[in-house]
């Protein structure tokens, strides 16, 4: 079957999107070009604008429209609890659960030595930079990564990175960290990622984090 190009090119572009094969990219083809004009060119519209709307909050590196996020702008969140996240979409789910008052942090990722991406290609230097700058303020840091390989691997790194700034000011302090460094603790199964947990899970997970 020779496919006309406009078809050839949107399925090729579906293909290029994660989780996305060559029969499903097929289907989403020809589903939209059974949709009316209108619809498509809403749907072009939102595609086009995805990007040229949206900023990267100065302060948590979270997706939004205007800088700072309305998290982060929010006064009656409490900005002395920071939960590091891997995606845009972790903060969603634990938002959804309603149980976190706290502010975030978010990566864009996770060290994954086999797809190349290591320390520098995440927002970990941002975060290090903002508890420097804001070390006296704050009294918790939840490590938020999800329960696989790698998630891990980026906790314990983050870990390693924050005892510098986790020392006691003064020797009259010392024994004693400035601020506390927990990890979601049991509800979140080995392997699962936090953008697929339901909010009972993601309450017992927050309630139970631990010491790290």
């Amino acid at each position: 079957m020779i496919l006309a190009k406009p078809i050839r090119r949107l399925i090729e572009a579906f293909e290029r999107l994660p989780g996305i094969g060559p029969k499903t990219a097929a289907r989403l083809t020809f589903y939209l070009l059974h949709v009316p004009q209108s619809e498509l060119d809403e749907f072009a519209g939102a595609l086009s604008n995805l990007k040229k709307e949206t900023v990267l909050c100065s302060i948590c590196l979270n997706v939004a429209e205007k800088d700072p996020c309305p998290i982060c702008s929010d006064r009656s969140r409490d900005k002395s609890m920071i939960c590091v996240v891997e995606q845009p979409l972790d903060v969603l789910a634990l938002e959804k659960a309603g149980n976190y008052k706290g502010v975030y942090h978010v990566l864009h990722g996770a060290i994954n030595p086999l797809q190349n991406i290591g320390p520098e290609e995440i927002h970990i230097k941002e975060l290090i930079d903002r508890v420097r700058d804001r070390d006296r303020e704050i009294r918790e840091i939840i490590l938020g990564m999800n329960s696989n390989m790698e998630g891990e691997a980026t906790a314990m790194y983050i870990k390693n990175q924050l005892k510098t700034q986790n020392s006691p000011a003064s020797p009259s302090e010392a024994g004693r960290a400035k601020f506390k460094i927990t990890r979601l603790g049991q509800g979140l199964p080995t392997g699962g990622d936090l953008e697929y947990a339901d909010e009972v899970t993601l309450t017992r997970a927050l309630e139970g984090r631990r010491e790290f």
